[in-house]
């Protein structure tokens, strides 16, 4: 919208209407046009404080030859020559320069020709935007989440070698600590995954999750889907639980035992696209409800309820059955 309103502009001080430079100079980008031998024709008022330079000074000069050739950069060059007879543009193109007057200094060029109503004119458009302070923040976030990673996985470490180290003579200890050490290895492994800010393969996560015994008599299907960073925890937890419960008590506690997760995705409330997950146990033990509700279950249910999603348990005879709802 901003590049339209340019183009007319400058279409307007072609004829006589001077006026426009005016509104031009309240871009708060800094801009130029070039003309065909790529010679400044116009630089606005950003242009002027940004590189703090005077106007007279930059008026007719060849954009190349500006300040200390701060822009004689041959990949640019051709970027911007290739413009008018390809009729291409330049969109985002990284200028990190130490400039004469302002310092080391990062902007992004963005270049394209002017159309306008009443001829084919061969002038361009050059718009810059200054990243530096930006890309300076992003650079110090990624340090900050980097060491606080370290340090996280450097606590977990801690805590999972003390817990590993306690004595568990009692049968019941012995039990909680095996389900403690389990459930700060799945939360270590989906941290990682996580941090890598990528989205992540449900079916490669459950697996991950649900460890190597259930895994090799686990049966998958559904379409390909991606979990945002975000989902990767609380999803690999979840799963966790499911195949730690099946392990112990259902179908993957027996010969024969088969277990099934199927997915596929849904519209749900106010037009929220769900991947809906069935986890399906089979040929395990007869089951039935349970009298309480324990920890396993109350984690399960605060994970999806934290994603926003659902979770539902189902206890027939035949087999446990889980049907998790999890926004993308």
């Amino acid at each position: 919208m901003a590049s339209m309103l340019l183009e007319d502009l400058y279409r307007l001080m072609k004829i006589g209407h001077v006026q426009a430079q005016g509104v031009v100079d309240t871009m708060t980008q800094p801009v130029v046009v070039l003309d065909q031998h790529f010679c400044v024709t116009t630089a606005n008022n950003a242009f002027i404080k940004t590189f703090e330079v005077d106007r007279e000074d930059i008026l007719a000069e060849n954009f190349f030859r500006l300040g200390n050739g701060q822009w004689d950069i041959a990949e640019l060059r051709q970027l911007i020559e290739s413009v008018i007879p390809r009729a291409t543009a330049v969109i985002g193109f990284e200028v990190r320069h130490d400039f004469p007057t302002i310092g080391q200094r990062t902007f992004l060029v963005d270049a394209r020709r002017l159309v306008h109503p009443d001829d084919n004119s061969p002038n361009l458009l050059v718009i810059f935007d200054d990243v530096t302070e930006r890309q300076r923040h992003d650079a110090q976030m990624d340090f900050i989440v980097a060491e606080m990673r370290h340090r996280l996985k450097n606590l977990l470490a801690v805590v999972r070698s003390v817990v590993n180290n306690t004595r568990a003579d009692d049968p019941v200890v012995a039990s909680f600590k095996e389900a403690l050490l389990g459930r700060l290895d799945v939360t270590f492994h989906a941290q990682e995954l996580a941090a890598r800010g990528k989205a992540a393969d449900f079916e490669t996560l459950v697996r991950d999750a649900v460890g190597m015994t259930v895994s090799e008599r686990l049966e998958c299907s559904g379409p390909s889907a991606e979990l945002s960073s975000s989902h990767v925890v609380p999803v690999s937890m979840i799963f966790h639980e499911l195949g730690t419960n099946a392990a112990k008590y259902g179908a993957g506690s027996v010969p024969g035992g088969r277990i099934s997760v199927t997915w596929e995705s849904d519209t749900g409330p106010r037009e929220r696209t769900l991947l809906v997950c069935q986890w399906r146990e089979e040929a395990g033990p007869r089951i039935s409800q349970p009298e309480r509700k324990g920890y396993g279950t109350e984690l399960i249910e605060g994970l999806a309820a934290h994603m926003g999603g659902s979770v539902e348990l189902i206890y027939p005879p035949s087999g446990f059955i889980a049907i998790i709802k999890i926004p993308m």
